[in-house]
């Protein structure tokens, strides 16, 4: 059976090549965490570097030598960061001293296992814990029981989901990655494990004010959802809303189009207000990057942009059907607000933002290199927004 082309927007073609330029890292490795071809990575590399030639001075020999040396500073404190954050759970109070070596010992053949050259060393690693390498050795001779060995090789493949989900996984989507990576372990297991190692998913926050201001003249518009955000196929029924970020500077609006089948985030744009510019902006993503059917529904709150005479035009424009909830019931665009919640409980509401700039790009690389291709849904069984729309393609090709 052929397989469906998968297609780019350029939204996330221009993250994908930030994380090249902006990290140093090889076009391989992050083809690799991006599950894309490195030679289409790379082109699109090449095809920035030339649009943008000449932005910025090349640095002296020296500069480049000091820069060398701060980046080598830099992984060392990151991997001290890191594997001491993995380690909270073993460095609790009356934690043993093979609990320890136990972790040091996972994490190493975690690191052999998918050939980590920015990896730790053992003797790193004792010298975090405290501990003396020729203890370790000692230890590591002793023979080891089954039951210990395969608890260990869990605890380590647990621990490496946990970390690639920024620390936002709880059991459940922890175990959906171990299914997907052919590791057997049940839910239960996992639970304990992860409560073992200490690793806890960020929790969400309380309720804060909402946007949605009604405007009072505006004619009836009907709710065509009914708080039913399912959806037999993608580009039929999408929802949006608009949201604020904290930064330095002053607020940043956020506002959004999420497709009902796939989950994915298909439309955004941000701006320092909230006018129907903003959410006309949004739509015209969606239209531009994603086939949506004729006479879809985008459904919204009752807010005064969204119930204007202006954005009704857009709508009409790109032959989408509108769809409203009633004013101050959260419930009536329940998707949208949960799609809010996620990202600020995730990334914003741990991130600092010093100008509306760091907080576009950060909510950009979230929205199209995270949410939309690797973070894992409960309502898609735990399968992320990319497999969703993956497997539709897959199943009508094959009808």
């Amino acid at each position: 059976m052929p397989r469906s082309k998968r297609n780019f927007t350029p939204e996330y073609r221009e993250e994908a090549v930030k994380s090249v330029i902006e990290t140093s890292r090889p076009v391989a490795q992050v083809a690799k965490e991006l599950g894309i071809n490195p030679g289409t990575l790379s082109n699109w590399v090449a095809a920035y570097r030339r649009d943008h030639a000449g932005e910025e001075p090349p640095l002296t020999v020296n500069e480049r030598a000091r820069l060398r040396e701060l980046e080598r500073e830099t992984r060392e404190l990151q991997m001290e960061l890191t594997f001491l954050k993995k380690a909270a759970g073993v460095l609790r109070q009356g934690s043993s001293m093979s609990e320890r070596f136990e972790f040091i010992d996972a994490e190493y053949a975690d690191n052999k296992a998918y050939k980590d050259a920015d990896a730790p060393s053992i003797v790193q690693m004792c010298r975090w814990f405290g501990v003396g390498r020729s203890s370790f050795n000692e230890w590591r001779n002793r023979p080891v029981s089954v039951t210990a060995k395969r608890r260990a090789d869990l605890k380590l493949i647990i621990s490496k989901s946990f970390e690639e989900s920024d620390d936002t996984y709880g059991y459940r989507r922890v175990h959906a990655d171990l299914v997907d990576w052919g590791v057997p372990c049940g839910l239960e297991l996992v639970r304990v494990l992860m409560r073992e190692l200490g690793l806890e998913p960020c929790q969400p926050r309380p309720w804060r004010h909402g946007l949605t201001e009604r405007d009072g003249l505006a004619g009836a518009i009907p709710d065509l959802v009914e708080r039913d955000f399912t959806a037999e196929a993608p580009g039929l029924k999408m929802v949006g809303d608009i949201t604020y970020i904290s930064t330095w500077e002053g607020w940043l609006y956020l506002a959004t189009v999420i497709d009902c089948h796939t989950k994915a985030v298909v439309g955004w744009a941000m701006d320092d207000n909230y006018k129907t510019p903003l959410i006309e902006a949004a739509i015209e993503m969606a239209v531009r990057n994603h086939e949506l059917a004729d006479g879809a529904i985008f459904h919204s709150d009752r807010g005064s942009n969204y119930t204007s005479a202006q954005f009704a035009a857009t709508l009409k424009k790109n032959n989408l059907r509108q769809s409203v909830g009633r004013t101050g019931i959260c419930y009536d665009n329940a998707m949208a607000e949960s799609f809010f919640g996620t990202l600020k409980n995730e990334r914003i509401y741990r991130t600092e933002y010093p100008t509306r700039e760091h907080a576009r790009r950060d909510v950009a690389r979230y929205i199209e290199l995270r949410y939309n291709t690797k973070r894992r849904h409960s309502g898609l069984g735990y399968r992320t927004p990319q497999q969703a729309h993956d497997e539709y393609l897959e199943k009508q090709l094959a009808a």
